[in-house]
């Protein structure tokens, strides 16, 4: 018999109990479809993570400290670090590092209530310095950006992240302006343009001179037994092939500096981009392939659901089965037939649930809610389970067509 023949049959099958046949495949469109719209949503996250995490600097060496607090301590005060890093560390790294790198800045941030006329509200303040800019990558929508002649005057500036610049003056420009930070007058230089809610974003921020936060602003809470502290020093490396080069030698100088033996933990931390990205796709993948074993799951009940239909598909023909075998159709015959009705149902529920997928994975792109990224391999993946849902499950109620004999088939009522 024809394949084309037996695919006929298969069809005409279906089309008899149209309704028992879009129940039996709705498991696999479910399956199939949560596969595809999870595998693109899990894509689109991972390149979104990526995106962003290179968009906050080339190069990037993040050091920051390390080592947290355990016991009492850290029950009433939270995530307070017991370690430390210095502006000394800094200096000392700013000297130390001379090749292989194009800018290093420390970083200190606080949060401070800031008013301008009725708005008031508390934002991250950020003491930095002028090649910050550089480092982080940062466009300015408006005016300029901290200088390093504002650092040497301790000059009472601010430049406002897009956020705050619309929360506080909306859509008045606000350069010129002066603003309250914890009471403290600054005027407005600069803004910088938006981007988005992303990892590190600087949306929200308030950016002033470092120094003049140490002497006008930030007060005992920066200092640690009379030395002033930093949350990050950012260092921004000239070539990615000198990533490991750099960060093995920042690692050497700050355990130096905080006189470290080489079988004490640290006390601080060095982080790449590629450290952070590994870590982030690590954490999407792993949320991916839980979500996809849940989708697995309306796969295989998709499968029983097949399988249990075709059981009784083969009873209720089981006097046609005996009529062919009487006229000559061999096992292998009605074996392929009843196979093929089965794959037949598996991959129109596999080809529903694709296109389905697929539209729930660009709703969400649409709506804003999340990225997606639709790819070949994750269509092709889903289509190939749905094909082998179909044959696994098929095969019993296959066989056991094939099985029957044509004498007591024949006499079955």
């Amino acid at each position: 018999m024809l394949f084309s023949e037996n695919l006929k049959i298969a069809l005409r099958a279906l089309r008899a109990n149209k309704m028992r046949s879009v129940l039996t495949i709705l498991g696999i469109v479910i399956g199939v479809a949560t596969v595809v719209a999870l595998l693109s949503i899990g894509e689109g996250a991972t390149a979104s993570i990526t995106s962003q995490i290179q968009s906050g600097g080339s190069n990037l060496l993040t050091i920051s400290p390390g080592r947290m607090q355990s016991g009492p301590a850290a029950l009433s005060g939270g995530s307070q670090q017991a370690s430390h890093l210095y502006y000394a560390d800094y200096q000392l790294l700013d000297r130390a590092l001379t090749t292989n790198i194009s800018d290093i800045v420390p970083v200190y941030q606080a949060s401070y209530t800031v008013k301008f006329g009725s708005e008031s509200f508390s934002a991250p303040t950020v003491g930095v310095m002028e090649a910050h800019k550089d480092v982080r990558s940062f466009e300015l929508a408006d005016g300029r950006f901290i200088t390093d002649g504002d650092n040497k005057s301790q000059n009472l500036v601010a430049v406002l992240g897009s956020g705050v610049a619309e929360d506080l003056f909306g859509t008045v420009s606000p350069i010129g302006k002066v603003i309250s930070v914890n009471g403290l007058k600054f005027q407005v230089v600069g803004v910088l343009e938006a981007k988005g809610s992303s990892i590190g974003s600087p949306d929200e921020n308030i950016f002033i001179p470092i120094e003049t936060g140490y002497t006008k602003l930030f007060g005992e809470s920066a200092l640690y037994n009379g030395q002033k502290t930093v949350n990050n020093i950012l260092v921004s490396v000239t070539d990615e092939k000198d990533m490991d080069t750099v960060s093995a030698t920042v690692e050497y100088m700050v355990r130096r500096s905080h006189e470290l033996k080489t079988t004490d933990e640290l006390d601080f931390n060095v982080m790449s981009q590629s450290d952070t990205l590994e870590t982030l796709n690590t954490v999407t993948q792993t949320l991916t392939v839980f979500l996809g074993a849940i989708a697995g799951i309306s796969l295989l009940v998709g499968g029983i659901g097949i399988m249990n239909i075709m059981l009784v598909s083969v009873t209720e023909r089981t006097k046609e089965i005996g009529l062919r075998k009487a006229v000559g159709a061999t096992k292998n015959q009605i074996l392929t037939q009843f196979l093929i009705e089965t794959v037949t149902l598996s991959l129109l529920g596999g080809i529903v649930g694709i296109l389905l997928g697929v539209g729930i994975a660009l709703a969400f792109s649409l709506s804003g809610l999340i990225s997606s990224v639709i790819t070949a391999n994750s269509i092709l993946l889903a289509f190939f389970f749905a094909l082998i849902i179909g044959i696994f499950f098929g095969l019993y109620p296959a066989f056991r067509a094939a099985n029957l004999h044509p004498m007591v088939a024949l006499r079955y009522e």
